[in-house]
């Protein structure tokens, strides 16, 4: 009896301590189990509680008098699955009939405190089938990305969702984007998980920095082409629409339409190239958008008006020639001048970090999510990091990237040096860096795996 009370007592203070410091451990060791246990004993006094059943239908009904048998009770949602992840639950309901998404989209406040959970979502995975994503812990709090997560081309994993669910960057289905913060609000360690995630990639990374090059020049091994001043940034943008130019050339070239061709194999942009004649993707970063639309004088106002020209064209037409934006600023509104709110059509995803007013949220999200507007502008400052990420379907999510040092950074573009593929066009804009040292590259790689 004593060792029993002993191992017992050695479990409890185990899992507390495993709560405080190790929420993922204490859920994956003991939490999934009592969720379960929860969702399974609660679920029907729930339902009902929730108000997310239905009365029995006419024919049980019917049924129950002819046999001389108490009313059929009220019908949850039919439990299709239930499966643990590393985060929370994922169940997955067949809807009754009469049952509708948004009911159970409006009840997972309820359901997350009625099962003792720390956040619940919902989604509507086909007609009468909805999933619930319950989290156990604040995933957040203490950022840890999955070992493995799904790999294709011009996809990156870059932060985690408030589900448990990974958030990635997609530039095939969603080719420009716009990222907001103010200073510490966590957008410069976004971006270095970015362009971490796209050094192991076959793809031309652009950068355009007008702080002098602080953020992006550290990373340039990895860069094809860096501007760190708005005269630089000018001349790159005309390169790259002229390379731009000359990618569409190679696709009309390629076509070769003919009447015996099968639709399949037309070419409309680079993806539906031969693999040997692809052009190399490129993805342009642009750190401060806002130095790029400033000026003071009028010569300064015509270079301004060119480079919006240039990054609004990329914008427009860029996609089919494998040209991605990533615009990043502290500040993003239509006093900026001409051309911004034109640009800003352009750019399908928006993230936004902590922002200083609620005009800049609304340049963010208001377009396309007003919902979203009033979680970016809650986003608490003690927290740098914490972010919002919407798309044009109207849907958004909070996110966090995992904290990220500009060393590790730097040692994964090292790491990837060799991958940093010469585009003849931007050949006068490559970033002049010394070669690495034998040493060097040992010490980089072991600094990479430690990270």
């Amino acid at each position: 009896m004593t060792t029993f009370l002993v191992t017992l007592l050695l479990v409890v203070v185990t899992a507390v301590i495993l709560r405080w410091r190790r929420p993922a451990w204490y859920w994956l060791a003991f939490g999934v189990t009592f969720a379960a246990l929860r969702v399974a004993i609660r679920y029907t006094s729930v339902m009902d509680a929730c108000g997310l059943t239905v009365p029995p239908s006419r024919w049980r009904l019917s049924l129950a008098r002819l046999a001389h048998r108490p009313v059929p009770e009220f019908r949850a949602p039919l439990i299709l699955r239930l499966r643990p992840t590393r985060t929370g639950l994922v169940i997955r309901l067949k809807l009754r009939p009469g049952q509708d998404a948004f009911d159970v989209s409006a009840a997972t406040d309820r359901l997350r405190h009625s099962f003792g959970m720390y956040g619940v979502t919902s989604r509507e995975v086909r007609s009468g089938v909805v999933e619930l994503r319950m989290t156990g812990y604040d995933v957040l709090k203490r950022v840890q990305m999955p070992a493995k997560t799904d790999q294709a081309p011009m996809r990156i994993p870059v932060a985690l969702c408030e589900d448990g669910a990974v958030h990635y960057r997609d530039y095939r289905a969603v080719p420009h984007g716009l990222t907001l913060g103010a200073t510490e609000s966590g957008k410069s360690v976004y971006q270095r998980n970015l362009v971490a995630g796209l050094a192991a990639h076959d793809v031309a990374l652009v950068g355009i920095d007008c702080k002098q090059g602080v953020e992006l020049f550290p990373l340039a091994r990895r860069f094809s082409a860096l501007a760190d001043n708005p005269d630089t940034a000018l001349a790159l943008l005309d390169a790259l629409v002229g390379h731009m130019e000359d990618v569409y050339q190679l696709i009309r070239t390629a076509q070769r339409i003919t009447v015996d061709l099968p639709d399949a194999e037309i070419a409309a942009d680079i993806w539906d190239l031969p693999e040997d004649m692809r052009p190399t993707p490129v993805v342009v970063l642009v750190d401060e958008v806002a130095e790029l639309a400033l000026y003071a004088t009028k010569d300064q106002e015509k270079r301004r008006d060119r480079i919006i020209t240039d990054l609004v064209r990329l914008a427009q037409l860029g996609r089919a020639a494998g040209i991605y934006l990533e615009i990043c600023g502290q500040r993003f509104g239509s006093e900026l001048g001409k051309g911004i709110t034109m640009l800003r059509a352009q750019l399908t995803g928006r993230t936004a970090h902590r922002v200083n007013d609620e005009s800049s949220a609304n340049m963010a999200f208001g377009d396309i999510a007003p919902d979203a507007v009033i979680a970016a502008i809650q986003i608490p400052t003690d927290v740098p990091g914490i972010a919002v990420s919407g798309d044009s379907t109207g849907g958004w999510t909070r996110i966090r990237a995992p904290h990220t040092s500009l060393r590790q950074a730097v040692n994964i573009c090292n790491r990837h040096a060799d991958r940093t593929p010469a585009l003849p066009a931007l050949a006068a804009f490559r970033p002049d860096v010394a070669p690495l040292a034998p040493a060097s590259v040992s010490l980089s790689k072991a600094a990479t795996a430690t990270a």
